[in-house]
């Protein structure tokens, strides 16, 4: 099956974004405290800290769906409610970061962002919960009720037959 491979294809790149993007958004905060700098009349000091701890909580956003992604890889099973929230909010951060990455980056980075979106959603749908199976009707019987009670009238007695 292909879709371990995937899932841990994915967890991979989950781990790599979170590293990077906490490393940029630290490098941010250095150099916005470095060069004193001011937007709008804010606090600098401010701007880098706040530049900081965004990167670290957005890493760690991602770590914890690298880490969502690895757990399903591990057990061949489809992550649970949270996982599943947290994997699906993951493809929609990589599709505005993907429209955003055209312009302002380039076409590669889009590419990149575009790979990662696609292994968390083949993660998505390559564990998704089999549907439970539908009851078959009763041979003989209609089945309509769609209760497991036995008819009104009770059980049935298999039919007499005739001795005329």
């Amino acid at each position: 099956m292909v879709r371990r491979p995937v899932a841990w294809a994915a967890a991979i790149v989950l781990f790599v974004e979170a590293i990077g993007i906490a490393m940029l958004n630290w490098l941010l905060g250095t150099v916005v405290d470095n060069q004193d700098m001011s937007l709008a009349g804010l606090d600098p000091d401010l701007m880098s800290i706040s530049s900081k701890v965004g990167g670290l909580v957005f890493g760690l956003y991602f770590a914890l769906c690298g880490l969502t992604a690895l757990l399903a890889a591990v057990r061949d099973r489809a992550p649970g409610l949270f996982g599943r929230i947290l994997l699906i909010s993951a493809a929609v951060v990589h599709g505005l970061l993907g429209a955003l990455t055209v312009g302002l980056v380039g076409w590669n980075a889009f590419a990149f962002m575009m790979v990662g979106l696609a292994l968390i959603v083949f993660t998505l749908f390559a564990f998704d919960r089999p549907r439970r199976p539908v009851v078959a009707a009763p041979e003989g019987g209609a089945g309509g009720g769609g209760s497991d009670a036995p008819p009104a009238g009770g059980p049935t007695a298999p039919p007499v037959p005739s001795t005329s």
